[in-house]
């Protein structure tokens, strides 16, 4: 139903300067006012205006907080129907006993999780690549992955793919003419104006696929798991990327019994850090099962940091892990490059291509510039473009983008061949639909539903 009004709290619960209650829906406005004592009437002032007041019981008349409250009318707001915000004292106590007067009103409900963005896309103000940049927006772990997010919420990305469909649609529209008017067909002019139009749709989903790599891992972060032998300095590491203190530095080997996570963003690339116990054998059974740990996160890492001593020869342990890392995305980390020089550096160049080698003191924290770049390098060939901002980053928008480049590929194999018109045009308007389904035009009250239940309540 989107005729009854919702109401949630849009402000992290915890102790604050305020809480935040959003309220939309036809009922919003009147409903409000009629808990509201101020000395303007909530019905009658104009949108977009701030007010103050007391949000009062209406079964004793006793005023339950003081508050500041705003007023939108639709379609000017974000679900584009009438919006109350009511600006409340942070705190649990303070915020729930408004959101409690609020609910008992007639005709409310208590939003859904992300029930006011979906009210926003299903009123036609944003489309569903919109609605999922907000989330994409909430979640972001770094600056550049925030500004990728926000460039989708403008709706950037929504006009190429609304491009794309217009080229794909003048497809449908020729091959429709001509299925229905076969007398004024020139076979070898359709045939060439199919293979025109499949080619330059396809040349614009490779443009966006090209940064589908880039923009899944802004959006998600790159899974690094730091390895090493026991007391290499791998907790170090973690704390100094992180500059914080989370994993416990000590000298005594298997300090580090579990995996560690912690998000940190390196030249704007988002990693999510994982520091692993110390790999060794052992006979202590809670650090073997951390060392289990430890190999199941190296399996699952899209990056390793594997840490070793530059200060002592390598040993078994160190040789096995080189042997594990071949084929890997790999950068190992000569650790305590302050001290004199033990290690058998040309054993590791035998396993690990130079330039993923980085010597480093984390403990004088040097080196730590040259490990940016060597991420950087590995994953975006260098440093992001600062410019073009337009990353295809959502899974299920680059699923079903080689969905539609498959076919138009199959349209312009079946032109070629001399399959009838009508059977190519099940091709294209597969493309056009699989487009459609990243804007939610085409998608299915399912598909919506799931997306929006990966919102927090009150956004």
């Amino acid at each position: 139903m989107v005729h009854d009004t919702i109401a949630a709290i849009s402000t992290a619960v915890g102790e604050g300067g305020i809480a935040i209650i959003r309220v939309s829906g036809p009922e919003a406005i009147g409903g409000i006012a009629a808990v509201f004592r101020s000395k303007i009437n909530l019905k009658d002032a104009a949108t977009h205006t701030l007010h103050y007041g007391h949000i009062i019981d209406p079964a004793t008349g006793e005023e339950v907080e003081e508050v500041l409250v705003t007023l939108m009318r639709g379609p000017r707001s974000f679900t584009a129907e009438d919006v109350v915000e009511i600006n409340a004292h942070g705190g649990v106590i303070a915020v729930k006993k408004v959101l409690d007067v609020v609910l008992q009103l007639e005709g409310f409900r208590t939003a859904e999780p992300g029930e006011f963005t979906k009210r926003a896309f299903l009123n036609g103000r944003i489309d569903l690549m919109q609605a999922e940049a907000v989330i994409d927006l909430i979640r972001s772990k770094s600056d550049r992955a925030f500004s990728v997010a926000r460039k989708q919420a403008e709706g950037v990305l929504s006009k190429r793919i609304k491009a794309l469909r217009q080229t794909v649609i003048e497809l449908l529209a020729h091959i429709e003419v001509n299925i229905d008017y076969p007398e004024h067909d020139v076979e070898e002019m359709t045939s060439s104006f199919i293979r025109d139009q499949c080619h330059l749709a396809i040349g614009e989903i490779d443009r966006l696929l090209k940064t589908a790599n880039e923009g899944k891992i802004l959006r998600e972060g790159i899974v690094t798991a730091i390895v090493g032998r026991p007391n290499v300095g791998k907790s170090s590491l973690m704390n100094v990327l992180t500059q914080e203190n989370k994993a416990i530095v000590t000298d005594i080997p298997g300090t580090t019994r579990d995996v560690i996570e912690q998000f940190v963003a390196i030249n704007g690339i988002p990693l999510r850090l994982l520091d692993t116990a110390g790999i060794r054998e052992t006979s202590d059974v809670v650090e073997r099962i951390g060392v289990e740990r430890s190999r199941n996160a190296l399996e699952e890492a899209d990056l390793i940091l594997l840490v070793l001593n530059y200060n002592e020869p390598l040993q078994e342990d160190d040789r096995e892990l080189l042997q594990q890392m071949k084929g890997r995305p790999v950068i190992v980390i000569l650790n305590k490059a302050d001290l004199p020089h033990q290690l058998e550096i040309e054993v590791v160049e035998q396993s690990i291509a130079a330039d993923s080698i980085v010597k480093m003191s984390v403990l004088e924290e040097k080196g730590l510039d040259q490990l940016e770049q060597t991420i950087s390098e590995m994953f975006f060939e260098g440093q992001l473009e600062s410019g073009d901002l337009t990353y295809i980053s959502n899974v299920r928008h680059i699923a079903l983008l080689k969905r539609a480049k498959q076919s138009l590929v199959d349209a312009i194999e079946a032109s070629d061949a001399g399959i009838p018109i009508d059977l190519i045009q099940i091709d294209a308007r597969s493309a056009w639909e699989s487009l459609g389904e990243i804007l939610g035009d085409e998608a299915g009250d399912s598909l919506i539903d799931q997306i929006f239940s990966q919102f927090c309540l009150g956004k």
